[in-house]
């Protein structure tokens, strides 16, 4: 079977707005990540994003990314709102422990972004936005296939179109580290839980 290019389908998917600026909720895991991915996708929509992100622990590291993400957002050209929400880390804790042992990228990986992404789109659609996507595939140690099956299914689910996409491409997450140099951001060593910490 031939390899899905998430990055050309974005783009062909841009191209049949012809030029018209949906609106659209980019859940984002820290403000790094979000950083490429938000000069790409705000050229071609009015975006919104989501700072939800349940498994970062403990919390004052969860405080801390969100503090970044929100600076961010006050340093980038134009005008990014946020959608609130608030730190649920018992969504993570309801379903983790019983896949502590599995390993760094495996199902509890799989549960998590389902986590995020089902969440993300019940609340695009709570609020009415066209698109959703989200910055996870902006990492090389995220799995775009993985991450765009469960974004695809979770668009289903509630209705809301998913943006296909892989933002590592075209130099995405090489962009993202030098925005992140150029705003000083803080770079986590870690992916958000415990299990990565132990495992970073």
């Amino acid at each position: 079977m031939e390899k899905r290019n998430y990055q050309r389908e974005m783009e062909a998917e841009i191209a049949r707005l012809e030029g018209r600026k949906p609106t659209l909720l980019l859940h984002s895991c820290c403000g790094p990540c979000s950083s490429a991915v938000l000069e790409r996708l705000t050229e071609h929509f009015q975006v919104t994003l989501l700072y939800y992100n349940p498994n970062i622990e403990p919390e004052e590291e969860y405080l801390h990314r969100l503090a970044e993400q929100e600076r961010l957002l006050t340093l980038l050209p134009g005008e990014i709102p946020m959608l609130p929400c608030e730190y649920d880390h018992e969504a993570f804790e309801a379903f983790a422990p019983a896949l502590a042992e599995a390993p760094e990228g495996g199902e509890r990986c799989l549960a998590c972004f389902a986590m995020r992404l089902n969440y993300t789109a019940e609340q695009a659609k709570v609020h009415g936005f066209e698109y959703f996507t989200t910055t996870l595939s902006v990492s090389p140690h995220k799995n775009a296939d993985n991450v765009n099956r469960i974004g695809e299914e979770a668009g289903k689910r509630y209705g809301v179109k998913y943006l296909f996409a892989d933002f590592k491409k075209k130099n995405g997450y090489l962009r993202s580290l030098e925005l992140s140099r150029q705003y000083e951001l803080y770079r986590q060593d870690y992916c958000g839980c415990q299990y990565s910490i132990h495992n970073s």
